[in-house]
């Protein structure tokens, strides 16, 4: 720990002897300070935690970073998601819609066919069917108005149609 000069001639004044001294001092002053820094293990100690903070503080603004990253990836992949559901969804409605008025436009053909059969059953049998006389009724009725009749078979039609898509869809899923 001492220090010794190199030059082998003494001070040649005491103003020189006084600035070695000085600077000796000076010296031992450092040399104290660092033997009082490394014997202080409280204060190593509270360094230590606070350099051990700052490391935690970091990951944390990292993690959070990354979580946050995450976050938006799994949104992303979710709404891209949700807008294939809704295409697929779109598509098969649409498919459905045509097979419905599919059915309902050949419903209404075949109700015409049968329509224009019935009445010339009914006058080649003299207007006399020989039906039960609810279905009398309703047959007449039919005649007389065959707008609803045609928008009830429809209906129906769409009903038994709908019924045949939900089967199918309850069946793949």
């Amino acid at each position: 720990m001492t220090h010794r000069k190199s030059h082998g001639t003494g001070a040649k004044g005491p103003d020189e002897l006084r600035q070695q001294i000085e600077q000796t001092r000076g010296q031992l002053g450092d040399t104290v300070a660092e033997l009082v820094g490394r014997a202080d293990v409280k204060g190593r100690a509270r360094a230590r935690a606070a350099d051990l903070r700052d490391k935690a503080g970091a990951m944390t603004v990292q993690l959070r970073v990354g979580a946050a990253q995450a976050g938006h990836g799994v949104q992303d992949r979710a709404v891209k998601a949700g807008h294939l559901v809704q295409e697929r969804a779109a598509r098969a409605g649409h498919t459905a819609q045509e097979r419905v008025t599919r059915t309902g436009h050949l419903v209404q053909e075949r109700t015409g066919h049968g329509r224009h059969a019935l009445r010339d059953r009914a006058a080649h049998a003299g207007h006399e069917l020989r039906m039960p006389r609810p279905v009398r009724s309703l047959v007449n009725a039919a005649l007389r108005h065959p707008r609803p009749a045609l928008v009830l078979g429809a209906a129906g039609a769409v009903v038994v149609g709908a019924a045949v898509v939900w089967r199918r869809i309850d069946r793949v899923q």
